[in-house]
């Protein structure tokens, strides 16, 4: 069987909605997200929003947590 070559936003959209169809919109969203780079500075982020942390004060924010729900 011979077909033309088709542009790739084609290709694109009909593989996601056979995707959707066969394994339904969550699980065709997980499988696409693992392609995906990211974007931002993972390491630099973590450090402004956990830089001040310590192990003990993360351990005690858990119990703090879990104490309010029991």
């Amino acid at each position: 069987m011979t077909t033309g070559v088709k542009p790739l936003a084609e290709i694109t959209t009909q593989a996601i909605r056979v995707l959707c169809n066969e394994i339904g919109v969550v699980n065709t969203v997980r499988f696409i997200t693992q392609f995906t780079a990211g974007y931002g500075d993972y390491t630099k982020d973590r450090e402004q929003l956990f830089g001040d942390f310590t192990m003990g004060a993360i351990l005690d924010e858990i119990k703090r947590k879990r104490g309010q729900d029991l």
